[in-house]
């Protein structure tokens, strides 16, 4: 046997070694995959288990051959500069530590990481995976929404452990967060409920309620209008893009129906004396810390996009509650541009706008997948609204609609042998 015959023996070898090893994780992967979105609702402690979780799903991605896609490239490389300009963001502080600053810069190249690695697993076969994201997804947001609102009624012991502020948390550390995480799974139950025969809506009806009462229960305005909008987006997409003429007649009706079940439930709950009280201070448009000078909350966010402005390269985590103003700004523009500075900011601009762009181009599109688009677009673009009052460059929220839209998007014309000739699918 020749030289070149060996090598070309060696090759074929480890290419069928890979190829086994390939067939084996790949249910490992699937696996593994649910059970790190399932912890996504236990985030209570940090590093929590979603991070923890990363390192050997990404191990398992490997050897599963998970692909790389063209069209999910883009994502890479403003990930790479996004990585550059937060470094030199976090060199600029005064007053904050170096450390800190750099740890929190660090958190957010993670995160961006972990958005290219589910947009290329998504993208690898969207339908199949994106089932068994949204699954896992559902029902961990079925058990945060339980526990939450089933302490905060005091139905059952953790009231002190699963509230805050008097508002459900769950394994949250903050209502705030809680709130929107529930979004996403409610607008695919939504969806369903929408589009699927009557006898086959009772499951993921009851399961929206359950998700309802939690958002509600959150107390978190953001989450409320978060809702809200994502609600009349998938409705609206829906009515428009993907239900036939039977199918909108019975959407007018549920809406109908749908909209006096709210009223009824949200009635029932307000009929509690401490639910009540609490909805008529949230439930005001501008609450008391929102205007009044410098120290309110729209005080420091103008403050806040002033230093921006005046710092091109940044100020670095941290730095500004180190200023004459002592809080957080509460605003994900101002803070982005203060931590990641100009190019940072642009940054993070362009990899939003590019996420919006693909989910709505993605709808336009006929195809088996749109329906798994139009939920992530639905609820992106309310987030990013609420990104105005709140921060939420930390929130794994963002940065997993990113890598799910730019996923969907990238395999949005790869099918599983089992749509082909068939009606569009459901999750």
């Amino acid at each position: 046997m020749t030289y070149s015959n060996i090598n070309y023996a060696k090759e074929v070898n480890r290419e069928y070694i890979g190829k086994a090893l390939s067939n084996i994780a790949q249910p490992i992967l699937h696996f593994m995959v649910a059970l790190w979105i399932f912890s996504g609702s236990f985030v209570m402690y940090e590093p929590s288990p979603y991070e923890l979780l990363f390192f050997p799903l990404l191990f398992i991605a490997i050897i599963a051959r998970v692909g790389i896609h063209v069209k999910t490239f883009g994502l890479i490389v403003l990930f790479a500069f996004f990585v550059l300009f937060g470094l030199i963001a976090a060199f600029q502080v005064e007053y904050a530590s170096y450390s800190d600053a750099i740890i929190y810069a660090m958190i957010s190249f993670f995160l961006l990481f972990t958005a290219y690695f589910v947009a290329n697993y998504v993208a690898d076969n969207p339908f199949e995976n994106m089932r068994n994201i949204v699954r896992a997804w559902i029902l961990s947001a079925i058990i945060a929404a339980l526990i939450g609102s089933l302490a905060y009624l005091g139905i059952i012991p953790g009231e002190e452990i699963f509230t805050r502020y008097g508002r459900a948390k769950a394994f949250f550390k903050d209502p705030n967060v809680y709130g929107p995480f529930l979004v996403v799974p409610a607008m695919f139950l939504l969806q369903n409920i929408l589009l699927r025969n009557i006898e086959k809506i009772v499951w993921p009806s009851i399961f929206f309620v359950i998700l309802f009462i939690g958002i509600f229960l959150s107390f978190s305005r953001g989450a409320w209008g978060v809702l809200v909008l994502s609600s009349f987006f998938v409705f609206s997409f829906n009515f428009l893009l993907e239900a036939n003429i039977k199918q909108k007649i019975r959407m007018l009706i549920m809406a109908i129906g749908g909209a006096v079940l709210a009223i009824i439930t949200l009635a029932g709950l307000i009929s509690i004396p401490s639910v009540g009280e609490l909805f008529t201070i949230r439930a005001q448009l501008v609450q008391e810390y929102d205007s009044g000078g410098e120290m309110s909350r729209f005080g420091r966010q103008k403050f806040a996009f002033e230093v921006a402005l005046e710092n091109p390269l940044g100020i670095g985590a941290g730095e500004f509650v180190a200023t004459r103003i002592k809080e957080e700004p509460h605003n994900t523009y101002a803070n982005i541009f203060h931590v990641y500075g100009w190019g940072g900011g642009i940054v993070f601009l362009i990899i939003t706008f590019l996420t919006i762009k693909k989910g709505l181009s993605a709808i336009i599109k006929r195809s088996p997948n749109r329906r798994l688009m139009i939920p992530l677009i639905s609820t992106f673009i309310p987030l990013m609204i609420e990104a105005a009052i709140i921060d939420i460059d930390h929130w794994r929220l963002y940065y997993l609609l990113v890598g799910l839209i730019w996923g969907v998007s990238a395999g949005y014309n790869i099918i599983s042998p089992k749509q082909i000739g068939a009606k569009p699918a459901y999750i």
